[in-house]
């Protein structure tokens, strides 16, 4: 591509450069220089205009940046593309999921040519209905063809959007007399529809291992989450002892997640099983979203998985913890 100012008598068919102002108008850059924007030009008193000019095998912006969104997504389930515009197209979710990413296709298509470029929200990214997942931007108004099929060739397939694949989510709130009660179970439901889920039932029972036991054996839903009147601070506190009573197993006790540290894993009979902490009341981002998502959509989310979260894992302090994580001295 040739860049850079001309005569006004040798840009027709050139993209204008830069906005330029004309009479009662502005004439937009990127626009294809025709007679009638150059004789526009020429009464405004310009002389000369910056351009750019695609030479043999560059190909324009837009349909680079077309190009390479469909090798992204590659016709993936529930991935909108948009239609390109200054050399954009944005990749969107169609339903709420988690967004998967390979990462080192995606990296391999950056490094190919500085004026393409692909962003993305990051890797297991959980995404409402319309939120943008990534964006192509083709920095210069045309790109070498070869370039562009060497990105293409990297990055196919490389996003992808897992969606829900349990329908129904059981809610068990243990109480104790004076206790929180259901105090944040809108929170929790929110979270739930949030994936396309159906919070089909908020049973309480009382806070020990029987009743909690009993409570899992008889829920209705394919996903039960466990919400305790109080903090779970061992592997064999009462909720994860109820689980095991009630035939279940315990796969994972705590992650290095902040808010979520004191959240267990587990399953009764395949079907997942997600002890909550009591921060999980509220709203905020916390490891609790990041477990649920991966699980409800069907994802690896085991021992190893939960393990590997504690990098970004720091998360915003929230109002209803009872005590801050910094000292005195900050």
């Amino acid at each position: 591509m040739k860049f850079g100012p001309v005569p006004l008598a040798e840009a027709e068919g050139a993209i204008l450069a830069h906005s330029e102002r004309v009479a009662s108008e502005r004439l937009r850059k990127g626009a294809v220089l025709g007679a009638d924007e150059i004789a526009a030009l020429r009464a405004a008193g310009y002389h000369s205009v910056t351009v750019a000019r695609l030479e043999a095998g560059d190909l324009h912006e837009d349909a680079a940046a077309q190009t390479l969104a469909d090798a992204l997504h590659a016709e993936a389930a529930g991935i909108a593309r948009g239609h390109p515009f200054t050399g954009r197209v944005n990749l969107t979710a169609e339903r709420p999921g988690v967004v998967c990413l390979d990462v080192g296709a995606i990296n391999a298509a950056n490094a190919v040519h500085p004026m393409i470029t692909v962003a993305t929200v990051p890797d297991h990214h959980q995404i409402r209905a319309g939120g943008m997942i990534a964006t192509v931007k083709i920095i210069a108004y045309g790109v070498p063809g070869v370039a562009v099929e060497a990105a293409e060739e990297a990055a196919r397939g490389a996003v992808r959007l897992a969606t829900a694949r349990y329908a129904t989510v059981s809610l068990i709130v243990t109480d104790v007399p004076g206790g929180p009660g259901t105090k944040g179970a809108e929170a929790i439901a929110a979270r739930v529809t949030g994936l396309g889920m159906e919070m089909a039932e908020t049973v309480t029972c009382r806070h020990d291992e029987t009743a909690l036991a009993q409570a899992i054996r008889v829920a209705k839903s394919e996903i039960v989450l466990i919400l305790t009147a109080s903090a779970t601070s061992d592997p064999f506190d009462t909720a994860p002892q109820a689980l095991r009573r009630a035939g279940g197993q315990v796969e994972r006790f705590g992650m290095p997640v902040d808010p979520g540290n004191l959240l267990f894993l587990g399953d009764i009979k395949g079907k997942p099983v997600i002890g909550l902490p009591g921060s999980a009341r509220s709203p905020v981002l916390h490891g609790a979203d990041w477990v649920l998502a991966r699980v409800a959509c069907g994802l690896p989310c085991g021992a190893a998985e939960i393990a590997a979260m504690g990098v970004g894992g720091l998360l915003k302090e929230i109002p209803t913890r009872p005590q801050p994580r910094r000292g005195p001295r900050g």
